[in-house]
């Protein structure tokens, strides 16, 4: 408890719990807001967010061709922390697993059915477009975006040992205006609990689904998340080691399983060329789909798909970002920048091109209840996938395991980085958190995910993202022009 900031702790979680009655209070109300809310912030600063997406994207690429590349997050004479196998697996758990799950199949789909862009009866052409706007959406940008806020964390930690909050990311002037630095501390910590309550949210809908699809099990999201916050509780107080460090191994293991399960008993040949060809087709239209902003289209594309992506990734930035720092001690700027945006992408175009690309071969052949499963319940989308194959129970099973073990790692992974943005004293490497405040957050995470999904379901979650998402990345667009600075500063002393 001593290195508790008690005045971001008590102020953050008295905002929160404000926050949540009031939206549990006004359900309509609250679903009426977020819904203007974000109509607003699309209509208005769309392009906004489409080329602070892309800036990051040219700032980490170019960080790894720069004098600064052999900088040693932690000093010259430190070593990893972890192993290259740990650190992939706990910042892949932590940053996407829910989302590639829940998304991996509805998303193709869903580009297949919604993008203005389309060729009627042109399916080969409509196909590569589907997975390519796939894999701008989860791919390079999305981890740019936490490369760019991971490393700013990193390296005032590690190299000018301050302690881990978005504040003292922002330089001298920030740091010593208390009231200025406290609020930036306090937005960060409320971005970063909405961020993850969406995720659950989404999890615990695509488990609820899946067991009432798969098992005729109806159980509402509700007592869902209450058991998934338990198991968080239970990990986030084993630390991050014994815990999270676990728990991720898992994740990934049968994660990577399913995968090959997938790509074997679904149509390999198919697969396997359509991932190289969706490579050529993504890296051929990466500038023009990067930069399309609807300017001369009447459609809502851009809003529910790419823009809300997007801002998600900026909502998920100050919780994915500074857990990928807390685990990245030791390593180089180039090792750090490319371990965090290319491998995890690569991981994506590969899941995406697996579960995506066995979608739309059903679409291709006439199966359309993969098509309906989206428009009518995109939590069953997945499982629906599963129907054509050999044991489908199995891999339904199975990926319903996964995603509870995904949800805990991310419900574990975002209480411990609240409990550390809420923190006094700058980085220990060896340490955790104040155990008190990271049990505070694991519930606080639960509830607010549960509130949410009570005031609009899926479309609530993706609205409270917006909201707070758009606010975070002009800070981080200041952190990473004092991390540029900083990096100056280190080479000419």
């Amino acid at each position: 408890m001593n290195n508790l900031n008690k005045a971001r702790f008590l102020i953050s979680a008295f905002l929160l719990i404000v926050i949540t009655s009031i939206v549990y209070i006004n359900l309509e109300a609250s679903s009426a807001f977020f819904s203007s809310t974000q109509l607003l912030l699309s209509e208005y600063l769309g392009w906004l967010i489409i080329i602070i997406a892309n800036g990051f994207l040219i700032f980490s690429t170019y960080l790894i061709f720069t004098r600064y590349k052999d900088i040693r997050l932690g000093g010259p004479n430190a070593c990893p922390t972890y192993s290259y196998k740990s650190w992939i697996a706990m910042l892949f758990s932590a940053g996407l697993g829910i989302g590639l799950l829940f998304y991996g199949v509805a998303e193709p789909i869903g580009n297949l059915n919604d993008y203005p862009g389309m060729i009627d009866g042109n399916l080969s052409y409509n196909a590569g477009k589907a997975l390519s706007l796939a894999n701008l959406h989860w791919g390079l940008h999305g981890w740019a975006i936490y490369s760019s806020l991971g490393l700013c964390f990193a390296f005032a930690s590690y190299n000018k040992k301050k302690a881990f909050r978005v504040s003292s990311l922002l330089g001298s002037s920030v740091e010593n205006n208390k009231l200025l630095a406290a609020s930036i501390d306090i937005i960060a910590i409320l971005t970063t609990i909405t961020g993850i309550a969406t995720s659950l949210g989404l999890g615990a809908s695509q488990i609820s689904g899946g067991l009432d699809y798969v098992f005729s099990i109806d159980i509402s999201e509700i007592p869902i998340i209450i058991f998934i916050t338990i198991l968080g509780l239970i990990s986030v107080s084993l630390g991050l080691d014994k815990g999270i460090k676990i728990l991720s191994q898992i994740n990934m293991t049968i994660a990577g399983f399913l995968l090959i399960i997938v790509l074997l008993l679904g149509p390999t040949l198919f697969i396997l060329n359509s991932i190289i060809q969706n490579a050529g087709v993504y890296l051929n239209q990466i500038i023009q789909l990067s930069t399309w902003t609807e300017a001369y289209e009447n459609t809502v594309y851009q809003n529910a798909y790419t823009l809300f992506y997007f801002t998600w990734w900026f909502a998920w930035a100050p919780f994915v970002s500074l857990f990928i720092a807390r685990i990245s001690y030791g390593r180089t700027i180039k090792e750090f920048v490319i371990g965090v945006l290319f491998v995890p992408s690569l991981i994506v175009f590969i899941w995406m091109g697996v579960f995506g690309n066995s979608a739309i071969y059903q679409v291709l052949n006439g199966i359309d209840d993969i098509t309906f499963a989206v428009r009518d319940d995109v939590t069953t989308a997945l499982f629906v996938l599963y129907d054509s194959m050999s044991f489908s129970i199995t891999l339904s099973t199975i990926t319903l395991f996964v995603i509870i073990t995904f949800f805990v790692t991310s419900s574990d992974s975002g209480a411990l980085v609240a409990s550390m943005l809420s923190s006094k004293k700058g980085a220990d490497i060896e340490g955790d958190s104040p155990l008190v405040s990271r049990i505070t957050w694991a519930i606080l995470l639960g509830v607010l995910a549960g509130v949410l999904l009570k005031a609009g379901g899926l479309g609530a979650l993706q609205t409270a993202v917006v909201i707070f998402g758009v606010p975070f990345s002009i800070i981080t667009i200041f952190a990473c022009k004092e991390l540029y600075r900083s990096l100056e500063s280190e080479l000419n002393n």
